[in-house]
């Protein structure tokens, strides 16, 4: 039987025709595909990254890229089925492949609507606020951010070869940073089907993606302190390659996300009668049954108060006993086997470690197979619960991690006692904590959360829409400290600025301002006859600036935005109480200052301002009292060309204006800026 040889795409071609290791099956162990014998140029290939990849990239800007991602997750969407097809052969079954594959996707268009709503035109990220580094304003200085002029190198494990590839991939594409992506050998066809339809989509610049199918051979002594390296896999291997020689001496960033020893913890308030108590056992099964354990999030330990232990013993016993391990292919199967052979001699040969100190509460290897399932030839565990009676005295069980359907209880006698429990994992990815008392929250929390990257409080109402222990989300992170790999990923725009260089920048308020793409105070002004609103989007300046006539404050003004409002609050109203406070006197309301500053500057008239669509940064600076005059001066700050049409396909963007509001001494008293959708003159 003919299988494909699995190719690498390096420079533009794709590389290797020589059957080198075969890669089998991991429920029939027959033979899937093959990688390649010939060794890759990793020279050429980050010349032409570094070269024709990165001016590709920076073609395009922040939105062009975010609307290029959009795009492929769309596309990626409509060919999931061939990715399903490859994923089975990981052992994956269509619940556990979702999970892979639409959550990669997901992933991928999320970091497109992150970018689309919260990333500038252009290709610097100005990261303010500013900062007066003179006395009369002649002199600022803040950070911007900008792409990084050399590649990334993905390094992925074996067990999420569609999202591993896509969570890294879409905020390096987003920062504008091309890079080339190394999958885990045993799982590598179906991260090759992922790239080869990647490739076949036509919207990637030339040089933003590479694939290596094997070996990495000399690339990371290649690489220099343009370059970064993301790492997801095992704490040994991280370790391992961290200390390469090359990464030390060049500064290159090296970003690990290892497996750990998670653990899951149900307080001694929660009952065998209680909602959390059934949500907890369901928590820890569904994390030994989806991708048969093999979850670098996965729940490894299982701390229990020693009055439940018995219940949920019994509880997980009877849940486990339920689930159908079998060929993924079946509908029925709830469990597949391993990713590989070598995956389960390994699991096998760590079991038997912990073995030596626990004792066996439900033993997969006595488990049954579903109908039609490989025993000999697959990489087939059964779920197995271990119990550790004495976790204060085994180091083992917090050192040793079964990268399978293992989990082991530990008794503990107080709160206090299971998180220094859990923390003896020595740095974990996740920990849920099961309670239904706010307080214990609140303590385990600040207590758990030193040595976790991600905590999950678990009670009856999160449950109706929590996405679970072991599920990395796009908008937090994921990662963890120390044998969790110090590193982070995900986490909204985080993980975008880690592909991106941070520095700070001094000037003048004008040259700062020309900098960073956003008009800074102090900095030069556009004064202009025409009404800033009047202007269609292409034709707005930033710094063009409006200053508008003066407003005297009344006392019928206060009153009758009270009356509109229903806002009576004393030092509005109350003359007596007002003369006894800070101020002396009665003010004016902070939202009609808003109010009224906004009167002295809208252009009432239809014109190319679609909508206000919110504020930013509002502060009330000083209070403006009954005879004040105020003015205001409103300058467009910044545009985002969001490559948007309406439902008349008419373009539109994004402008954000800087609204001073001052009195008659020219004391500032209100400062924000407000949001703007503006029209185009032109459709997109």
């Amino acid at each position: 039987m003919d299988i494909p040889v699995l190719q690498s795409y390096l420079a533009d071609q794709w590389f290797g025709r020589e059957p080198l290791e075969v890669l089998l099956d991991a429920s029939s162990g027959v033979a899937a595909a093959s990688t390649h014998a010939e060794k890759p140029d990793f020279a050429a290939a980050l010349h032409h990254a570094r070269g024709q990849g990165v001016r590709g990239l920076l073609a395009l800007d922040f939105q062009e890229r975010a609307q290029r991602l959009k795009q492929l997750g769309k596309y990626l969407s409509e060919h999931k089925e061939e990715l399903y097809a490859w994923s089975t052969h990981t052992g994956a079954t269509r619940p556990d492949g979702w999970i892979d594959i639409e959550g990669g996707i997901a992933t991928l268009s999320a970091y497109a609507g992150l970018g689309s709503n919260e990333l500038p035109s252009g290709n610097v990220l100005h990261e303010g606020p500013v900062v007066p580094l003179g006395r009369k304003g002649h002199f600022v200085g803040s950070h911007i951010l900008v792409p990084r002029e050399g590649v990334a190198v993905h390094i992925d494990a074996f067990n999420f070869p569609v999202w591993g590839l896509l969570e890294k991939f879409a905020p390096s594409f987003l920062a504008g940073m091309p890079c080339i992506a190394k999958p885990a050998t045993s799982t590598s066809y179906l991260t090759w089907a992922l790239v080869r339809r990647m490739l076949q989509w036509g919207g990637l610049p030339a040089g933003s993606l590479q694939l290596v199918i094997g070996s990495t051979g000399d690339l990371l002594d290649r690489l220099d302190g343009q370059d970064i390296v993301t790492f997801t896999g095992s704490a040994a291997t991280a370790a391992k390659l961290r200390a390469n020689p090359n990464l030390l001496s060049r500064g290159v960033p090296f970003n690990a996300e290892a497996d750990s020893l998670n653990s899951a913890i149900l307080a001694p308030d929660v009952k065998p009668q209680d909602a959390e108590f059934e949500l907890f056992a369901e928590e820890i099964v569904r994390e030994m049954r989806v991708k048969a354990g093999q979850k670098c999030t996965a729940i490894r330990r299982i701390l229990v108060p020693r009055k439940q232990l018995e219940a949920l013993s019994q509880r997980l016993r009877e849940k486990l006993s339920r689930i159908a391990v079998g060929d993924p292919r079946s509908s029925d199967v709830q469990m597949g086997p391993l990713a590989s052979k070598a995956q389960q001699t390994d699991v096998l040969a760590q079991l038997q470690r912990l073995r030596k100190d626990c004792a066996t509460v439900y033993d997969g290897g006595e488990h049954p197979f579903a109908p039609g399932a490989h025993a000999q030839t697959g990489a087939f565990v059964g779920p197995t619960l271990l119990l550790c009676e004495r976790p204060n005295e085994v180091a083992e069980v917090h050192d040793v991690e079964v990268f399978g359907p293992v989990s082991t209880l530990l008794p503990y006698d107080d709160m206090d006692e299971a998180l220094e429990l859990a923390a003896r994992g020595q740095g974990s990815l996740v920990a849920t904590i099961a309670t239904r008392d706010a307080a214990t929250a609140s303590h385990a929390v600040r207590r758990a959360a030193v040595h976790h990257g991600r905590v999950l409080v678990l009670d009856a109402q999160a449950a109706q829409e929590s996405t679970g222990h072991g599920a990395p989300l796009p908008m937090l992170k994921h990662g963890g400290p120390g044998r969790a790999g110090g590193g982070e990923e995900l986490g909204g725009l985080r993980a975008v600025t880690h592909y991106l260089q941070r520095t700070a920048v001094q000037g003048s308020p004008s040259m700062v301002a020309a900098v960073v793409g956003e008009y800074i105070r102090g900095a030069a002004r556009i004064e202009s006859d025409v009404h800033p609103f009047r202007r269609h989007f292409e034709d707005l300046q930033i710094g063009e600036s409006l200053l508008t006539h003066r407003r005297t404050v009344t006392e019928a003004d206060i009153v009758a935005f009270g009356g509109i409002s229903g806002d009576y609050f004393y030092m509005h109203f109350d003359e007596i109480a007002a003369r006894q406070s800070p101020f002396g006197q009665r003010i004016a309301h902070g939202y009609f200052v808003l109010s009224a500053a906004a009167g002295l500057f809208v252009s009432p008239a239809p014109g190319p301002v679609l909508a206000n669509y919110g504020l930013d940064t509002l502060r009330f600076i000083k209070p403006v009292r009954i005879g004040d005059t105020i003015r205001a001066r409103l300058t467009c700050k910044r545009k985002i060309d969001r490559r948007k049409t309406d439902a008349q396909g008419r373009g539109q963007g994004v402008v954000a204006w800087d609204v001073e509001v001052r009195n008659q001494d020219e004391e500032l008293v209100a400062s924000y800026d407000i949001l703007t959708l503006v029209a185009k003159r032109n459709p997109d």
